[in-house]
């Protein structure tokens, strides 16, 4: 028993010893002790960078989520020879018509939205603006603020959008001759034409008389054509269409794009006629038989005619 004591007494005074070290030590044996309380208390700090480096990756989750939902129904349309934005918006079945494209792709398209050209690239379907801001609520009030500047911004740009097309439909229009008086009317029944009744009016004027498109649009077709002699259709912004007939001289071609009051021709005695004049037709086709009252179609657009 003694044996196990003095056998623990030099144990025991070791260890004084090597506390008294410690003690007496300082530096040299606190530094290594305090690097490693500093180790084991390293996680606990760690934990709340790592809270904010998460931020920013939430927000690029958020904001690559948006960015998918802005994209998501949308497609891209190439323009082809031969378009017309009422044509791609009833072939692509689009919401809203060719308005809507318009709208949708006004910096592209230009002030006139009857002058696209082959080649052009448009949006087509919805911006999905619902999914976007539903996706941004469940990222904070941060980009709840963002998603709401965003959609202010939108709202603006459709207004002005909106008051630019307004302004460019109210005074797009214009008559096809200049100082003509109409001589024969719309829907006057004869036995002379084929339908029973004159799909069209008849401007009195001198062959030579200069023959404007009375809207912007393409050209469908520039030749001649029967009983109506040289003839020009063209395809407007609003799906309409409009004919000349009886000129003496075409300046355009077909696929060509033409402005408001542009020179397509002149006017003459071409055709099946009794004397000079321009026949001018409203259509909702290119073809015979889809006519409507040509004088009402150019009042609806704040056009003086007689």
């Amino acid at each position: 028993m003694p044996a196990k004591g003095k056998h623990r007494r030099p144990k025991s005074q070791r260890l004084s010893r090597s506390i008294a070290v410690a003690g007496t030590g300082g530096a040299a044996l606190a530094l290594p002790l305090m690097g490693a309380t500093g180790a084991h208390a390293a996680p606990s700090t760690s934990a709340p960078e790592k809270a904010v480096q998460s931020v920013p990756a939430a927000e690029k989750t958020v904001t690559e989520k948006a960015a998918t939902a802005k994209t998501e129904g949308v497609k891209t349309y190439s323009v082809k020879a031969g378009d017309w934005l009422a044509k791609i918006a009833e072939d692509q079945d689009v919401t809203g018509g060719w308005k809507k494209i318009y709208q949708d792709n006004r910096e592209a398209i230009g002030a006139d939205p009857s002058l696209i050209h082959p080649g052009l690239k448009l949006s087509l379907g919805e911006k999905a603006t619902t999914s976007t801001t539903s996706t941004t609520k469940s990222s904070g009030s941060s980009t709840g603020s963002s998603s709401s500047s965003s959609s202010s911004s939108s709202s603006k740009k459709s207004t002005a959008t909106q008051s630019a097309d307004t302004t460019s439909t109210s005074s797009g229009y214009t008559l096809p001759v200049t100082g003509g008086t109409i001589g024969t009317g719309y829907h006057v029944a004869g036995s002379m034409w084929s339908s029973g009744y004159h799909t069209g009016v008849d401007f009195v004027v001198p062959t030579g008389t200069t023959v404007k498109a009375v809207a912007a649009g393409t050209v469908v077709s520039a030749a001649y054509d029967g009983a109506y002699g040289n003839e020009v259709v063209i395809r407007h912004a609003d799906g309409e269409y409009s004919q000349y007939a009886h000129m003496s001289q075409l300046s355009v071609s077909a696929g060509q794009t033409v402005t408001e009051g542009q020179q397509i021709g002149l006017s003459g005695a071409t055709g099946n006629v009794t004397g000079p004049h321009l026949h001018f037709e409203i259509r909702t086709t290119p073809y015979y038989g889809s006519d409507v009252d040509p004088v009402a179609y150019l009042r609806s657009h704040g056009v003086t005619v007689g």
